[in-house]
């Protein structure tokens, strides 16, 4: 009776998941092809920038944004290897590029990149509740991260006396949302492994969502030390996003202090946020030319760093990510069956 039960609750878990998949995929797609037409000319000014920009410091800002797609894939073989099943690292690493994608083209706050992930986690063989585990540990640690990160913006900007209360204000109500939701992720965990409310399991989606999330292993998703180390390995993404912001800004030749590169990258990051255009497309661009204005980068200067910025951030990515997308559209024999 208990096997029916358990296999009966895993066939509506996969329904769940099969049923977000199949608009999924082809909604990214669309959502790239339109975004590609309407921003054609952002992605002309990043080619002609490349060209006329010092090559050492373009190598290094590619650099750099390798290394965060890496750090992504580290925190999710870290929490695969804590649930003793690993999974190749080089794998991993074509994920982080698949779900780039879909977080960009389609605004949904990141669900759309969340259910690929733990889509082709299972597909590569790792257990479901793995596999969520991996995805809720990574946004509890992605938000700590954040939010240290955004205290430390205060910091430098009451150092460097350039402090306002808008910018105060904007930190502080980012702050609430940075730590709202890794405890409405370890709520939602918890709810999902007890019984439900009848309003909700009256729901088949939200009953099937708390139970999606529900099966992520108790103690794999409340392991403090393995939360410290994700959180340390998101700090450091940051810190690589920051460096290479600052790398654009020197590939123009325009010296700033270090910590504009930081201050314009977390600030414009923050407005993408909490705002609601897909992409930040236009509120991080607005964000980060002021922040790097402020910190006494010419206006030119601070255009130009901004979109390449952009580009190297968003989209060189999309390229390789929408091609390892395109895989995913093609159904598998094992699916018809």
């Amino acid at each position: 009776m208990r096997d029916r039960k358990a296999a009966k609750q895993e066939s509506v878990v996969h329904s769940f998941v099969s049923g977000w998949r199949s608009w999924l995929l082809a909604a990214l797609l669309i959502g790239g092809l339109i975004i590609a037409v309407l921003h054609w000319a952002d992605v002309k000014a990043f080619g002609k920038l490349l060209t006329q920009a010092k090559p050492l410091w373009l190598l290094l800002a590619f650099a750099l944004q390798l290394a965060t797609y890496a750090g992504l894939a580290a925190q999710w073989w870290l929490v695969l290897r804590k649930g003793r099943t690993p999974e190749e690292g080089s794998d991993l690493l074509r994920l982080t590029l698949a779900k780039h994608f879909a977080d960009q083209v389609v605004p949904t706050a990141g669900v759309s990149g969340n259910v690929l992930v733990v889509d082709r986690l299972v597909h590569l063989g790792v257990p479901r509740p793995n596999a969520v585990a991996a995805l809720l540990l990574q946004i509890i640690a992605y938000y700590i991260s954040y939010a240290l990160g955004a205290l430390w913006v205060l910091a430098v900007l009451w150092w460097k006396s350039r402090t306002s209360l808008l910018l105060t204000l904007a930190v502080l109500v980012f702050l609430v949302v940075a730590v709202g939701i890794p405890w409405a992720t370890l709520w939602l965990h918890r709810r999902g492994q007890e019984r439900l409310p009848r309003w909700v399991a009256r729901w088949s989606k939200g009953s099937n969502f708390f139970k999606l999330i529900g099966e992520a292993p108790r103690g794999l998703v409340r392991d403090r030390r393995l939360i410290a180390w994700l959180s340390l390995l998101n700090g450091l993404i940051f810190v690589a996003d920051a460096a290479t912001m600052q790398a654009c800004v020197l590939a123009l030749g325009v010296h700033a202090p270090l910590s504009a590169g930081y201050i314009a990258f977390m600030m414009a990051s923050i407005a993408v946020t909490l705002g609601p255009v897909p992409m930040g497309l236009g509120s991080f661009e607005a964000v980060s030319i002021a922040m790097l204005r402020l910190f006494g980068v010419p206006f030119e200067a601070a255009v130009s760093a901004t979109l390449l910025f952009r580009g190297f951030t968003l989209w060189l990515p999309l390229i390789p990510g929408g091609l390892l997308l395109r895989k995913e559209l093609k159904p598998s024999k094992a699916a018809h069956a």
